[in-house]
């Protein structure tokens, strides 16, 4: 098992720490009642990544340590600057699983070997209030870099200085205006390991695949691999946070993939469909796959939001307990299929074939083109395809033909949108407006979908509740109250399309 602390901490050098003076006096900080010596800690770091340094580039750190009260395997996130949440095992020969998952998507097929070794003498000092909580801890840290494989030494002395849990990120301000005043400054390194992979011999760039274009974009090409880059990027930074299960995170990744696989067909005059359609068919998979887990999520958010807002008299046997039943049981599922296919062979490829595509783009002539004129020409076919499905949707009266219609609606709608998204940079104010009257739509479709879903959902939940004897009144309640939110969807649907097709400009 493996925990999770969110570290919110910041590193200080100068000469008043190389200098060996010891630590600055703090007991004058505001806040601050009393400076608790908690003695010196001997820790003794080997940090592994891959030879080329994957992890090192994307700013993370897995290191095997002994000594001080948190031996173990740990492993760095970054969330924010200075904050970064720190995974936890307990010391083992190998990388733990549960820590091994979290840098599939960086590692894939390489070895991570030790790379650097840290032996730190860490002086700590506990700052706490009047009532004697601990409100951060700083330490001096003598530390010594030895580049394994015999590359290169250091030894430097910094101050960190790491915010108590659930303390006020506004303390550390306190704190290091004295520091300053002491005449120690920001760190220009992220971490201790950062700083040993610059002084003791060559370190990895920033990106952890291959780096993006940093030139502004000028072609038609330009602008959609800059797009293409940010989705690719998107994918392999959430693949930790969907393993985690984070909030957001599926969602997320599954727009991710979204966005790139309809950037290839919106852009296929730019990028050759030979290429990339069997890659966007894998990222059609992915998207099914992470979308088991969130829709599931929005199912069981929107069944618990409408339970909620209905009186207790419209509450009939143990439907909650229905709900989350069910919800689990679907959820428990979709959870441990999804981590399986992240620990796949299938992912996996696809994960290389993006890193190649991003890589060695399949440009075409078109791409060196004026982006005015090839983007604009794609994003504008894209919404005449979402006007004619529209009107098809209109056409058609309420029923299963109708739902269908406004799903394949809504879909060339988000299409669209994430055309008009990569083409944004290049052609602004239209294709951002088209962007927000797109999501608008998708907005309105979509809430019609869900309530088509939902009912699909409420059909099986009253089902298994008649099948164990149970009052099934509240499911057709419900079933009511979304066929209503589905015919307001419907109703308002010409309306927006409207003013939709007044405002586009693109």
């Amino acid at each position: 098992m493996a925990d999770t602390k969110r570290e919110i901490e910041r590193k200080y050098e100068g000469p008043a720490a190389d200098g060996g003076t010891g630590m600055p006096d703090l007991s004058g900080v505001p806040g601050v009642a009393g400076v608790v010596d908690k003695g010196v800690a001997e820790l003794d770091a080997t940090y592994y990544d891959t030879p080329d340094q994957r992890l090192a580039a994307a700013s993370l750190t897995l290191r095997r340590r002994t000594g001080g009260d948190d031996a173990g395997w740990h492993l760095k996130l970054p969330v924010s600057e200075g904050v970064r949440d720190e995974i936890q095992a307990p010391l083992s020969d190998t990388v733990p699983r549960a820590i091994s998952g979290l840098v599939r998507s960086r590692v894939r097929d390489a070895e991570l070997v030790p790379l650097v070794r840290l032996r730190s003498a860490r002086d700590i000092r506990h700052l706490v209030d009047d009532s004697g909580t601990l409100l951060a801890e700083v330490s001096l840290d003598r530390v010594r870099a030895d580049r394994l494989g015999g590359k290169g030494t250091a030894a430097w002395t910094e101050i960190e200085v790491e915010l108590a849990d659930d303390g006020d990120p506004a303390f550390l301000d306190k704190v290091e205006k004295k520091l300053r005043k002491a005449g120690l400054n920001r760190s220009a390194a992220s971490s201790k390991l950062a700083k040993a992979l610059e002084v003791t011999g060559k370190r990895a760039g920033k990106s952890s695949g291959k780096p993006a274009p940093e030139k502004k974009p000028v072609t038609a090409g330009d602008h959609v691999l800059a797009y293409l880059h940010a989705q690719y990027d998107a994918i392999v930074e959430l693949d930790p946070a969907v393993r985690r299960d984070l909030p957001d995170s599926v969602h997320s990744m599954r727009v991710a993939t979204r966005r790139m696989r309809s950037t290839f067909r919106s852009y296929g005059k730019i990028l050759d469909r030979a290429v990339t359609d069997p890659i966007g068919d894998e990222l059609k998979w992915l998207a099914g796959e992470l979308g088991v887990d969130r829709d599931q999520e929005v199912l069981t958010e929107r069944l618990t939001e409408s339970l909620g807002g209905l009186p207790r008299t419209l509450l009939s046997g143990p439907v909650r307990t229905r709900l989350r039943t069910w919800a689990n049981a679907r959820r428990g599922g979709s959870r441990r299929r999804l981590i399986a296919v992240l620990d796949g062979k299938r992912y996996l490829a696809l994960l290389t074939a993006l890193d190649a595509l991003v890589t060695d783009p399949p440009l075409l002539k078109a791409a060196g083109g004026d982006p005015a004129k090839a983007i604009a020409k794609a994003v504008r076919k894209d919404f005449g395809k979402v006007s004619d499905l529209v009107e098809q949707a209109l056409d058609r009266p309420p029923g299963t033909d109708r739902d269908h219609a406004m799903h394949e609606a809504r879909k060339k709608a988000k299409r669209t949108r994430y055309a008009a998204e990569a083409a944004a940079p290049a052609l602004g104010t239209p294709a951002a407006g088209l962007v927000k009257s797109m999501k608008s739509l998708q907005g309105l479709l979509g809430d019609h979908q869900d309530s088509v879903m939902t009912r699909d959902a409420l059909r099986e939940l009253a089902a298994l509740a008649h099948a164990a004897g149970e009052n099934s009144f509240t499911y057709g309640v419900l079933y009511g109250r979304e066929e209503q939110r589905a015919a307001e969807a419907e109703a308002a649907l010409p309306g927006a399309w409207e003013t939709i097709e007044a405002q586009t400009a693109v």
